[in-house]
């Protein structure tokens, strides 16, 4: 059998839908973007085990914050960031809830300026997993 004849021409193409990590990610980075006024230059997202979801973000401190990291202020980058990853918090949490349409429980922000290095988890209410079983 040929592919040609697994084609249907009568049936519409499916239109691409991205994934959801995918789009998570693109949408923290936009968040992120805004805030800080730089956004990160890498970033993805995984799931951790069915209820959490983490998003990680690499090389997203400004000029600014790399130069007091170079003077040792680390600590104070990371104090900046804290507060302005919990002004965020509502539309992270927004987001992850329209994106994965699940409840967010938790949102923890974490960042490590030594390795120009965030993280974002959102611990998620627990979905219901359907499965058939066949006897």
């Amino acid at each position: 059998m040929t592919m040609r004849a697994l084609i249907d021409p009568d049936v519409e193409p499916v239109p691409y839908a991205p994934s959801p990590l995918l789009e998570l990610a693109n949408v923290i980075v936009r968040l992120y973007k805004e805030t800080f006024g730089r956004g990160p230059t890498k970033a993805r997202a995984l799931f951790c085990g069915g209820d959490a979801v983490v998003v990680l973000l690499e090389g997203m401190m400004t000029v600014a914050e790399r130069q007091l990291v170079a003077l040792g202020e680390q600590d104070r980058v990371r104090e900046q960031r804290l507060l302005l990853q919990l002004a965020l918090e509502d539309s992270k949490r927004s987001e992850v809830e329209r994106i994965l349409n699940r409840r967010v429980l938790a949102c923890v922000s974490g960042t490590d300026p030594h390795h120009d290095l965030a993280a974002e988890f959102f611990a998620l209410e627990r979905g219901i997993v359907e499965c058939s079983v066949h006897l």
